[in-house]
């Protein structure tokens, strides 16, 4: 970490603000990686669901309604949050709200009255929260590092994302998730497995707390009221402008198509593991332990390779590999090499992600730093459904999940050959002369 903790640029926060950013990825990872993932996605179509077939439609439908929600709502919040200028404001509440609607997924108990329904309407509010808090915490990157230190910060923030679910997924293997559970917490209707839902919740809450402090005030004044009118005005003007943007909006279509494939990894990585090698629910927390631990090395290492080569050629890099380890894993003829396609899987993850963070932070004007992350975040959602809904149908179709695994493989070839048309040096210098004008 000392790479995050040099003396601040001129004009940027002082190094804590940086560590305290940086520490929001390790609070919001624990929501990824024991709900979405690993932990309740399975513990859902194994406990919850009327059986792990239909459990996999249903969760890729969920996957797929908050996906279309979040496309939706982010833009519009995005330019709320710059105009009224209380961008921690946003991001307090949203995450708050996660939090709440995680802690309440524990609660809802195998064969009660409405369980399924009820499960996935409160994993479709935590996981529309989760994702809308990224857009207003990916919007302060701008204002915490400059440009020829983004790669290493997002990276680095990533990395320690990554090392916060691993954490906190060792956490819940050591106390809840075994036969006899610590502090005697009961087994009762899976009681310990519903119970990683608390552990998610206090650990967000309470890890976001320094950024939700000492998060930097924007730096420029509030244009306007706030309101849902004067910022779809905003959004208007926006998508008029956006020709002087060319290669914001090149990666945001790569994106909107490479992005499918990682939201698929994500939200059945785990359910594929349990449901086509027959791991366990502990083995498959052991199974996303060992993949936090790669993408966490892989984040945190290609931060440096992104600041030297350029956030786009790390992406590239990260989308052939994540081919090649996708098809692995969809003809793996053994357990021994599906973890040898996950190791690989997380290895590349991590720098894909934080690269596209990094890319857009270099493009964008601070100005409008929120709403053009909420774009980032359209664009990684508003055809997210496709990759989760086209799992749960071919799955169901072939009633195989390697079928489904088999789905992701184009998201990412033809996500990496759109990606070919974004000039980086161009989308620098455009951010440049907007920044200017603005001034």
């Amino acid at each position: 970490m000392h790479a995050t903790v040099q003396a601040a640029p001129e004009g940027y926060p002082p190094p804590r603000t940086g560590l305290a950013w940086a520490l929001y990825d390790w609070a919001n990872s624990a929501f990824t990686t024991l709900v979405v993932t690993f932990v309740y996605a399975a513990y859902f179509t194994a406990a919850i669901a009327p059986d792990e077939v239909t459990g996999t439609g249903q969760w890729s439908r969920a996957v797929a309604v908050s996906g279309i929600a979040i496309a939706l709502l982010s833009p519009l919040l995005g330019a709320m949050a710059d105009r009224g200028g209380h961008r921690r404001h946003y991001l307090a509440a949203a995450t708050w709200i996660c939090c709440a609607a995680t802690a309440a997924l524990t609660f809802v108990r195998p064969g009660m009255e409405h369980a399924v329904l009820l499960a996935l309407v409160l994993f479709v509010f935590a996981n529309v929260a989760f994702e809308l808090g990224g857009v207003f915490y990916n919007a302060f990157l701008p204002e915490i590092a400059p440009k020829e230190r983004m790669g290493r910060m997002s990276g680095w923030a990533w990395g320690l994302g990554y090392a916060g679910g691993l954490a906190c997924l060792a956490i819940a293997l050591l106390v809840l998730v075994r036969d006899d559970p610590l502090f005697g917490i009961s087994t009762e209707a899976g009681f310990n497995y519903r119970a990683t839902n608390l552990l998610v919740a206090a650990w967000f809450l309470v890890f976001s707390l320094p950024l939700l402090l000492m998060a930097p005030r924007q730096s420029h004044r509030a244009t306007a009221a706030g309101g849902p009118a004067g910022a779809y005005r905003a959004l208007l003007a926006t998508l008029r402008r956006l020709r002087g943007y060319r290669e914001i909006v090149r990666l945001l279509v790569a994106r909107l198509v490479y992005n499918d494939g990682l939201v698929t990894v994500f939200a059945f990585g785990g359910i594929y593991a349990a449901g086509t090698f027959g791991l366990s629910l502990s083995e498959v927390i052991v199974f996303g332990i060992a993949i936090n631990v790669a993408a966490g090395l892989g984040a945190a290492l290609f931060g440096f390779v992104d600041d030297r080569i350029g956030a786009r050629t790390t992406i590239l890099v990260s989308l052939v590999a994540l081919t090649g380890a996708t098809l692995l894993a969809a003809f793996a003829p053994s357990v021994t090499w599906l973890w040898v396609s996950a190791v690989a899987l997380g290895i590349f993850v991590g720098p894909n992600q934080a690269a596209s963070r990094s890319l857009l932070a270099r493009f964008v004007p601070e100005r409008q730093s929120t709403e053009f992350f909420g774009f980032f975040a359209f664009s990684g959602k508003i055809t997210a459904f496709l990759g989760p809904l086209l799992f749960g149908l071919m799955t169901e179709a072939f009633d195989s999940q390697r079928a489904g695994v088999a789905t992701v493989v184009p998201f990412f070839v033809v996500g990496g050959l759109l990606l070919l048309a974004v000039d980086e040096k161009r989308g620098i210098a455009a951010a440049r002369d907007a920044a200017g004008t603005s001034d």
